[in-house]
């Protein structure tokens, strides 16, 4: 049904033209390819190119190909007739079958096997296959939607995955731009996912976050994308008083401890003991810019490179913080 159309959320002209460019491709009965690095909402898009074709009201079939060993992969794609391995009781449909008439995701097609790429193909191509273990060819009408967060054309060079396969799938491509791309949308987004988070709670309303919480999640880069946003949004306003004072803390790294296992221990204390009483060579002024500069490479490396954050853990402000970075020659 068409209410089932996902919602995308944001304003930032790089982000609505992908999304143009996946409306415009929705009507055209042809396979193609949703790319995008983690996080970035590939099922999201792809379940949009299903639900504004003519196949909507259709069967949409999602498959992880990266979930399943290459012979389950093929027998769950394409059925397999009673005794074709151990354990095959009875004939089973496969999901080529089962979605005949509406539109099949492979989602992480990059990792499914060559062999099974190849009867992918045929099916893309001819629209046939066999179950695994028979001999009957069966004819079916999918439209194929692959996804991945990997460079195909790459994988294709290093032939890993099939250059005819990637021809067809690449009938057009979606890609979707990551996070940092979009930082119009960081702010809009949080809202959303906070509005949200405090629902589950049961109260009344969002107070907002605090400029210096804001700065943070503007500032960090997001390599998992929105699904770390969210998951960080979610995580501040559960640990925060969010009843009726803005969220003023945000939790990038739920594992940030001094306590953490296998983390970076501080030195042993005879270490210690003996790096305080060695005398400082080079000097007062280059012994304290050395300790500086220290300092400020571990609180960037617990911080994961988020500036704020470092500043936060060495209880500067951002301004001081940036400042000693430049005076050190570590600004990038």
């Amino acid at each position: 049904m068409r209410d089932a159309l996902p919602t995308l959320v944001g304003e930032d002209p790089v982000f609505l033209d992908a999304v143009e460019r996946c409306s415009r491709l929705a009507p055209v009965d042809r396979p193609c390819l949703v790319v995008g690095e983690r996080g970035t909402g590939k099922e999201l898009f792809a379940a949009r190119l299903h639900y504004l074709s003519p196949r909507w009201n259709a069967t949409l079939t999602r498959v992880n190909c990266a979930a399943l060993t290459e012979s389950l992969l093929e027998s769950e794609l394409f059925g397999h007739e009673a005794g074709a391995f151990t354990g095959a009781q009875r004939r089973r449909a496969g999901i080529f079958e089962r979605a005949d008439g509406g539109t099949l995701i492979l989602d992480e097609i990059a990792d499914a096997s060559l062999a099974v790429q190849s009867k992918v193909l045929r099916v893309i191509e001819y629209g046939e296959f066999e179950r695994v273990g028979g001999s009957t060819t069966l004819k079916v009408d999918v439209r194929v939607i692959g996804s991945t967060n990997v460079d195909l054309p790459g994988r294709v060079a290093s032939r890993d995955f099939r250059a005819d396969l990637l021809d067809r799938l690449a009938f057009d491509v979606v890609t979707i731009p990551p996070l940092r791309a979009r930082r119009r949308d960081i702010m809009l987004l949080a809202d959303v996912f906070a509005v949200r988070a405090i629902a589950a709670l049961g109260l009344p309303q969002f107070s907002g976050f605090t400029d210096a919480a804001r700065q943070v999640l503007l500032e960090h880069t997001w390599p998992g994308n929105v699904r770390e946003l969210r998951n960080v949004v979610e995580r501040s306003v559960f640990e925060a008083d969010v009843d009726k004072t803005p969220v003023s803390r945000i939790i990038i790294d739920p594992f940030d401890s001094p306590h953490r296992p296998g983390g970076t221990a501080d030195p042993a204390p005879e270490r210690a003991a003996s790096e305080a009483n060695a005398l400082p060579t080079g000097g007062f002024r280059a012994s304290v810019a050395n300790l500086e500069r220290r300092l400020l490479d571990r609180a960037l490396a617990v911080s994961r490179h988020n500036q704020a954050a470092a500043a936060r853990h060495l209880e500067l402000d951002y301004h001081q913080f940036r400042r000693l970075l430049k005076r050190h020659g570590m600004q990038p």
